[in-house]
């Protein structure tokens, strides 16, 4: 088998802990800010290269951060969970236990540009040809963020290319005090004929003192166990052949027991980094669109276009991915994907609607 076939995907979500405050900084998160932060000074140039007050990006920045993180939130609430967040409005506050939903947050962001637009002394397709850049740059760095949380993971690739995600496992194992450390190597006892299923061994290494004796060898028996072929976010991503666990035990060279269990994992594909480099590509192009042909396409064009391709493109790579809630199981088309298809339409209307109007101003006029 290849080296290069298949990863073993087991990133910490969590960069470091903040000292004394027990909070984790995490990679989401970051990419998540730096999204806005890198955005604000890419449209700053923007600004400037038109002729406009660089001042003007500060309280646009302020409009996007609270339209993405409020349209975001209602949408993955109303959009994926209605009943228990209808039923439980309070909860809808609880962002930092997840749930974001671009769809929202495309509705929220065109929204706030809208009274943007009014309250400025710009239209809103100047300023829309101009954020759909940086919209992208955001959503390649949101998606690194999801990838890096082991989230949105892809289908089964039914090849041995891919990743096998293996961070809930890790982090499941890992919450024994007297673990040390959980890492992840390729090959195992058995080898599976199937595509797709790959064999790997989990090797945990306990702390300095702990032995294996027979109260350690109960809990890889039991609680062990039966979590690693129980847990939902486990089974979906490693087969480890029920009770009881194939695993050994030994000693490394510095006096610590090893337990090695083996199991099988399942190839996906990186859903995550698929949307994340299309994002990119469709940034490049819209950029270029803007500095290139602003004199000469029709005001809107960049607006239109993001939402043509980008949502096209979103329906086209949701087939990619698992489903993200149970009801979506059985559907023809998922939640992403019908939340796609009027955006998409939206952006075909408005592009006709440009195109038929007398005297348009272009871009730059806007």
């Amino acid at each position: 088998m290849s080296v290069l076939s298949y990863i073993i995907w087991s990133p910490d979500p969590a960069i470091f802990v903040i000292p004394g405050l027990n909070h984790p900084i995490v990679w989401y998160g970051l990419l998540f800010a730096l999204g806005f932060i890198i955005s604000q000074q890419v449209m700053m140039w923007i600004f400037k290269q038109d002729g406009k007050p660089e001042k003007h990006v500060e309280k646009l920045t302020v409009y996007m951060v609270v339209a993405t993180i409020i349209g975001a939130r209602l949408g993955h609430c109303l959009f994926y969970d209605p009943d228990y967040y209808l039923s439980n409005p309070l909860a809808i506050l609880r962002i930092w236990e997840g749930g974001l939903a671009s769809h929202g947050g495309a509705i929220g962001i065109i929204f706030s540009l809208y009274i943007f637009s009014r309250k400025m002394p710009y239209s809103f397709f100047w300023i829309t040809d101009r954020i759909a850049i940086v919209v992208c740059l955001t959503g390649f760095l949101i998606r690194s963020g999801n990838l890096m949380n082991s989230e949105m993971e892809g289908l089964e690739t039914k090849a041995n290319y891919g990743l096998v995600y293996a961070w809930h496992t890790e982090n499941f194992i890992a919450s024994d005090d007297d673990v040390e450390s959980v890492d992840f190597k390729r090959g195992a006892s058995t080898t599976p004929n199937e595509p797709g299923r790959v064999p790997l061994t989990a090797v945990i290494e306990y702390k300095e003192g702990v032995k294996f004796d027979l109260g350690k060898q109960q809990i890889i028996e039991e609680q062990l166990a039966q979590g690693l072929n129980r847990r939902r976010e486990i089974v979906q991503h490693i087969d480890f052949g029920g009770v009881p666990l194939n695993y050994r035990t030994y000693d490394n060279t510095e006096g610590r027991a090893i337990v090695e269990i083996y199991g099988v994992g399942t190839v996906r594909h990186a859903s995550q980094m698929y949307e994340a480099v299309f994002y990119l590509i469709l940034m490049g192009v819209l950029f270029w669109l803007w500095y290139k042909k602003r004199d000469k396409l029709p005001a809107g064009f960049n607006f239109c276009m993001f939402l043509i391709v980008l949502w096209a493109g979103r329906f086209s790579l949701e087939s990619f991915k698992m489903n993200q809630v149970d009801f979506e199981e059985g559907m023809a088309l998922n939640m992403g994907q019908w939340l796609s298809v009027p955006l998409i339409f939206s952006g075909i209307i408005l592009l006709v609607w440009i195109y038929k109007r007398k005297n348009f101003k272009t871009m730059s006029e806007g």
